[in-house]
């Protein structure tokens, strides 16, 4: 199966968002942008998720992804932190759901079992291995960014091994499937 499209990878935060931008011609990746989303000048929650919204929404115009793939938030012990977080990844959501972008989601250990073939990575284990793939001269500063290109890579990954036809991949295609045990 050949994969023609753009995929727009996010490593959601509310401090700072990374996204790595891919665009497979014929089944062959091709990094097309690589940055972050940063709101430390902003004083509130509320004007930061502003800002995620507006920023992520600008490279949805900007480079018209087919598809978003999203880091899914991890469970953590500070509570607070992770409201943020949850946050932070739905407006970057809506976003793209906004410009009628489908959403796929992905646990950080898939992802960095995806890119180095260990769930356990660290961010510079992942940046390295995603520098070695591409072939990328210099590297963001901020790691944020190679992981949003990681959930891009992990994403196509997958597209190019599907799971086994009987897989269920979102709770709508649950529900279509099992009419019967949704009420």
């Amino acid at each position: 199966m050949e994969i023609n499209k753009t995929i727009l990878g996010i490593d959601p935060g509310s401090n700072i968002m990374g996204y790595g931008v891919l665009k497979i011609i014929k089944s062959k990746p091709q990094v097309i942008a690589l940055g972050v989303i940063k709101t430390s000048g902003f004083t509130g929650h509320y004007q930061k998720l502003s800002h995620i919204f507006d920023r992520t929404l600008y490279l949805v115009d900007e480079y018209k992804p087919d598809e978003t793939a999203l880091e899914a938030p991890f469970f953590g012990k500070n509570v607070q932190s992770m409201l943020k977080l949850g946050r932070a990844q739905g407006v970057a959501m809506a976003a793209s759901l906004y410009r009628n972008v489908p959403i796929f989601e992905y646990a950080p250990l898939k992802i960095k079992q995806a890119i180095t073939g260990n769930g356990s990575a660290t961010k510079e284990q992942v940046a390295y291995f995603l520098k070695q793939m591409f072939n990328i001269e210099i590297m963001p500063k901020d790691l944020d960014a190679t992981d949003g290109l990681a959930t891009a890579v992990c994403h196509f990954l997958q597209l190019k091994n599907p799971k086994s036809a009987g897989t269920i991949k979102n709770w709508e295609e649950y529900i279509r499937k099992n009419p019967g045990r949704v009420k």
